[in-house]
């Protein structure tokens, strides 16, 4: 089992979920964040000083088998990209088991 983690922008969010509802995922959770990477934010002026500011971002957090990570992530990258800088970050981690508290399974029977 892996976790990803989809950084992306909040117009792409509509598209990102029917992707995935596509290649037979639904189960995600999203997160509003802010940041920036190469983008380097917004620039402000505030009482006359120029200040960098933060983008709003979206985080996907979702759990799936080894097996299906490779069209999980074209998924996403398909439906986030948009060829311009900030369209986003994969990460994808390992997870050492899962549980569903409702009924007490382990593992990939969890997701």
């Amino acid at each position: 089992m892996k976790k990803i983690e989809a950084i992306i922008r909040p117009s792409a969010l509509r598209t990102v979920l029917d992707g995935l509802r596509a290649v037979g995922y639904t189960g995600i959770t999203v997160t509003e964040v802010q940041g920036h990477g190469k983008q380097k934010g917004i620039t402000e002026s505030y009482r006359g000083q120029t200040v960098e500011g933060l983008l709003q971002k979206l985080v996907i957090t979702m759990v799936v088998s080894d097996k299906h990570i490779p069209k999980v992530v074209n998924a996403i990258t398909l439906a986030a990209r948009t060829g311009e800088i900030g369209d986003g970050k994969i990460f994808i981690s390992p997870v050492l088991n899962a549980i569903r508290v409702r009924t007490g399974e382990k593992g990939e029977k969890a997701l």
